[in-house]
C-alpha cells in the first residue's frame, strides 16, 4: 500500500470550446488549468509470482537463522576468551603469592647469612650472593605483579566490567573430569556446531535464491488497485478545475519472454553460491574431526599433567622435610634449605599451572563440541 502525491505547473494552453445550443454561453471542453494537483493510494498483491516471493521468504528466513548461528559462534568465542582470561588470571596470581612468599624466605635466609658471618661460620661470598638472590627475587616478583595486573585488564575488557578494585577469582571445585571417546564427540561436534548448522542455513538460502530465479520465468499476476483524488482530475472529461475523485482495480499478467539472458545468469549465480557453500561444509566437516581430536588430545595430557605435578608436590614436600631435618643435624646448609623451600613453591604453582591448563583444555573442547 503506498500514499502518493504531486503537483505539476503546465504552461497555458488555449482553451477548447463549444457553443451551447439555442445561442447560450460558450462551454469550456478543455480548459487552461496550469495548476494539477493529484493524491493517490495505491495497492499492488502479486497473486501469483511463480514461487518467486515463496522462494525469497525462504531465503530470507534461512539467512536469518544463519545469522543467528553466527551469533551463538561469537558467543562460543567470547565464553573461550573469558574462560582462557581467568585461568590465566589464576595462575598470574598464583605466581605472584609464589614469588611473595619466596622473597620473604630470601630476606630471613639473608638475615641468617649475616648472622653467621658476623660469627664468623661462613665466608663473605655468601652473603653477596644472598643478595644477589634476594635482588632478582624482587625483579621477579614486581614482574608477577604487572603480569598479574595486565592480565586482570584483560579479562575485565572481556567482561565489560569498568571497575577499579582488584579481581578476585572464585575457584571452582577441583575435580578432574574424563571426556568422552573422541569419536562420539566428533558425532555430537556434527549434530550441535553452531558453525554447521550456517552452513546449512546459507545452503537453503542459496538453494532458495536459485528457485526464486528460476521462478521469473513464469508469468507473474498480480491485482492493482488505486483511489485518485486530484484538481483536475484527467480520468473525468471534460476538465474541470476542482477536486474529483476516481479509483481503477485492475488484474495484471506479465510475462519475461526474453531477457538477454539475465535470468540464467542469476539462477548460475544462485546456483554457484550453493555448490560453494556446500564445497565449505565438507571442509568443515573435516575440519571439526580434526579440532575436536586435537583438543580431546590436549585435554588428555593435561590431566596427566595434573597427576605428575601432584606428584611433584610431594616429592617436593618429602625433600623439604629431608633436609629441614639435615640441616637441624648441621650437615646441610641454609642455601640447600632454600632451594628446597624454593623448590616446593615451584611445584604448587606447577601444580597450579596444570589445573589451569586442564580446565582451559576442557573450556576449549566444549566449543569444539558444540556446547
Amino acid at each position: 500500500v503506498v500514499a502518493l502525491a504531486g503537483y505539476t505547473r503546465t504552461n497555458h494552453v488555449q482553451e477548447f470550446v463549444i457553443a451551447a445550443v439555442g445561442g447560450g454561453p460558450l462551454r469550456p471542453l478543455y480548459p487552461d488549468v496550469p495548476d494539477n494537483y493529484r493524491a493517490r493510494l495505491d495497492l499492488q498483491w502479486p497473486i501469483y509470482s511463480g514461487g518467486r516471493a515463496e522462494a525469497l521468504v525462504a531465503a530470507a528466513r534461512a539467512e536469518r537463522a544463519a545469522t543467528g548461528a553466527d551469533l551463538s559462534t561469537a558467543r562460543a568465542d567470547l565464553r573461550l576468551e573469558i574462560t582462557r582470561a581467568f585461568w590465566a588470571l589464576v595462575t598470574a596470581r598464583e605466581s605472584e603469592s609464589v614469588l611473595d612468599r619466596s622473597l620473604a624466605s630470601l630476606d630471613s635466609h639473608l638475615q641468617d647469612v649475616r648472622s653467621r658471618l658476623k660469627e664468623g661460620l661462613v665466608p663473605p661470598n655468601e652473603v653477596l650472593s644472598a643478595e644477589a638472590r634476594q635482588s632478582r627475587g624482587r625483579v621477579l616478583a614486581l614482574e608477577a605483579r604487572n603480569l598479574r595486573a595486565s592480565v586482570e585488564v584483560d579479562l575485565r575488557r572481556l567482561l565489560g566490567d569498568d571497575g577499579a578494585g582488584a579481581l578476585v577469582p572464585e575457584l571452582p571445585a577441583d575435580g578432574v573430569e574424563g571426556a568422552a571417546d573422541p569419536a562420539a564427540l566428533v558425532e555430537e561436534a556434527l549434530r550441535q556446531r553452531p558453525e554447521r548448522q550456517a552452513f546449512q542455513d546459507r545452503l537453503a538460502a542459496s538453494r532458495a535464491r536459485e528457485r526464486a530465479a528460476r521462478a521469473s520465468a513464469r508469468p507473474q499476476i498480480g491485482v492493482v488497485g488505486g483511489y485518485d483524488y486530484a484538481r483536475p482530475n484527467p480520468r473525468i472529461f471534460p476538465r474541470v478545475e476542482a477536486w474529483e475523485d476516481s479509483w481503477d482495480v485492475s488484474v495484471n499478467v506479465s510475462w519475461s519472454l526474453w531477457d538477454g539472458g539475465r535470468r540464467r545468469a542469476e539462477e548460475a549465480e544462485a546456483a554457484a553460491a550453493a555448490r560453494v557453500v556446500e564445497a565449505r561444509a565438507g571442509e568443515f566437516d573435516r575440519q571439526i574431526a580434526l579440532d575436536v581430536r586435537q583438543r580431546w588430545l590436549e585435554a588428555d595430557s593435561s590431566r596427566a599433567a595434573i597427576a605428575a605435578a601432584a606428584d611433584g608436590v610431594r616429592a617436593a614436600l618429602e625433600a623439604r622435610r629431608v633436609l629441614q631435618e639435615r640441616y637441624a643435624a648441621g650437615v646441610a646448609t641454609s642455601t640447600e634449605v632454600l632451594d628446597a623451600e624454593t623448590a616446593v613453591l615451584q611445584a604448587e604453582l606447577d601444580h597450579t599451572r596444570a589445573v589451569a591448563g586442564e580446565r582451559l583444555a576442557r573450556a576449549r573442547l566444549d566449543p569444539a563440541v558444540g556446547r
